[in-house]
């Protein structure tokens, strides 16, 4: 849904859907955390499993990444920006 009236103003309020910087943030930590996932599975090395004492670091850090973005999108969608439609343009605000 695209646009909303309030019934006590009637004013057409619409939101900022995909230009909400919240859901910019989610899909590069879900692109990254996505890499991260990927690169986890597909099997460290010896050598970096050393590293960290047996953990696979890019797979526990994708899987809070994706989880990050998640709660980030949640976020977007459950309280979204409202935008309201201004009437007047430039000019006629500068008249007055």
């Amino acid at each position: 849904m695209a646009h909303s009236t309030r019934p006590d103003t009637g004013k057409v309020k619409r939101r900022a859907g995909v230009f909400d910087i919240r859901t910019f943030i989610a899909a590069l930590i879900g692109l990254y955390g996505l890499v991260l996932v990927i690169l986890g599975l597909v099997g460290p090395s010896e050598e970096q499993l050393q590293k960290s004492n047996g953990l696979d670091i890019n797979l526990w850090a994708g899987l809070g990444m994706l989880i990050a973005a998640a709660l980030f999108q949640g976020w977007a969608m459950w309280r979204p920006v409202v935008v309201p439609k201004d009437t007047t343009t430039p000019s006629e605000s500068d008249d007055r």
